[in-house]
């Protein structure tokens, strides 16, 4: 069985060596501040950050959960209600991931451990948002769209933080998260609004785009495809930018990663992942993925979320991630059934990986949330006295920003009006599906 200690003693010094580093600001952000700025001010400061970010988590879970239960193959139309409700969660989810840093700083309770939480709720959270999506969208008539879709999104984020770990800086570019986010809504109103109608009209395109990305002779696109040409074109950008950075090489000895590893290591875990349930969804005899959409999204998003949360820790203990992880049990035993002809019923062997990836994730999370906490000696849901009248606690002054930062974020040193640039002093390029709340 996994250790409930997952961390030895030298990853725990190293953690208390760690300190966060971000860079940019994206298109939308100085706009939203007046706004998250509002909010924060009508927070009581005895709320303890990670409350807030759990918080913003249950409320993206619940209210894309409510959704799954009226789509099930996401080829469903629902109420027009629950559109409006995924929405407003989605608007609301965005606002509580903004303001937890804010309430950080606000409190001196920075800690590495918000980091991490922060962070890891946001890989959970990007499951259930891009899941939402599809299912709005009623992408479930086109299974392939929404497999690449869902797990193009995992990877995303997924790159973004392996990018982190090769330069110790997380970066947003002029298009991040918080306009993804927003088109998001905007996808949850349409389907409100406009239904079946919307969806099942055309797109007309101009000759050069139709005859790249159409079958030959068709020039218009389905509405429903929108959401597709979106994470396309997200996808090509951000993979680009991710991976040129990522095989420049790291800020390590030798260009490698910031705990001195190879940089190409992370790549194993999203390897498996994607590997996984593409041959999974490809061999299914019973077309496991067409008939069970959401199941099957949640399923290995659950393995996405560990892995991203991972690869988050090694991060910040500077440590190698270790290749065996009992995330991949699940998709393990569907592999398995496959390999002797689905001797078992593929539907129910989906909900036990489901169900083994859920509590493996949730196993995980809390050990490491709670040995972090008992080694900083604080609550994770729990602000100290100190901390709420504003003065930092010891756990937290050596994580809060320095007192002469202009901005809102922590940001790296490299960071100057010429540019941003990381600690190799290669120049940033523009990245998306980023947590946006920068929180350390």
């Amino acid at each position: 069985m996994p250790p409930s200690h997952p961390l030895s003693q030298e990853q725990l010094k190293r953690l208390d060596e760690h300190k966060y580093n971000s860079a940019g600001s994206s298109l939308l952000e100085p706009v939203m501040q007046h706004f998250w700025e509002w909010l924060l001010q009508r927070l009581p400061p005895w709320v303890a950050p990670n409350l807030i970010t759990v918080l913003g988590l249950a409320v993206n879970v619940l209210t894309t959960l409510l959704l799954v239960w009226h789509c099930p193959t996401a080829t469903e139309r629902a109420p027009l209600w629950v559109y409006l409700t995924c929405a407003a969660g989605l608007f609301l989810y965005q606002s509580l991931d903004a303001i937890d840093g804010k309430q950080a700083r606000r409190t001196a309770s920075s800690t590495a451990l918000g980091e991490l939480f922060d962070h890891g709720c946001d890989a959970l959270s990007t499951v259930f948002v891009v899941l939402g999506t599809c299912v709005s969208a009623q992408l479930g008539t086109h299974p392939d769209a929404m497999f690449f879709c869902c797990f193009a999104a995992m990877a995303m984020f997924y790159l973004a933080h392996w990018q982190t770990y090769v330069l110790g800086t997380l970066r947003c570019g002029a298009v991040d998260v918080t306009e993804v986010q927003m088109f998001i809504i905007g996808v949850h109103l349409a389907a409100a609004f406009g239904g079946p109608t919307l969806w099942q009209s055309v797109l007309p395109l101009p000759s050069p785009v139709a005859g790249l990305l159409l079958p030959a002779g068709q020039d218009a696109l389905p509405a429903k495809m929108a959401p597709l040409l979106f994470t396309v074109a997200g996808a090509l950008f951000s993979a680009s930018g991710y991976l040129r950075v990522i095989f420049a090489g790291g800020v390590g000895k030798n260009r490698s990663t910031i705990a001195g590893s190879s940089v190409l290591g992370p790549l194993f875990h999203i390897g498996m992942v994607l590997a996984l349930a593409t041959a999974i969804h490809k061999k299914s005899p019973a077309r496991l993925f067409e008939r069970h959409p959401c199941l099957y999204v949640l399923a290995f998003g659950f393995v996405s979320a560990k892995v991203t949360s991972k690869l988050m820790v090694a991060h910040i203990t500077k440590s190698e991630m270790q290749l065996a992880d009992w995330a991949f049990l699940g998709p393990g035993l569907l592999v398995l059934n496959q390999y002797f002809n689905s001797v078992l019923d593929e539907h129910i062997l989906l909900w036990v990986a489901l169900l083994l990836s859920a509590l493996d994730l949730l196993r995980y999370s809390v050990s490491i949330c709670n040995q972090i906490a008992a080694h900083l000696d604080i609550s994770v849901f729990k602000l100290k006295p100190n901390a709420i009248g504003g003065l930092a606690s010891p756990a937290g002054a050596a994580f809060a920003p320095s007192s002469n930062s202009s901005s809102e974020y922590a940001t790296s040193s490299s960071s100057s009006k010429f540019g941003n640039r990381n600690q190799r002093g290669d120049p940033i390029p523009a990245t998306r599906f980023r947590s946006r709340s920068g929180r350390p």
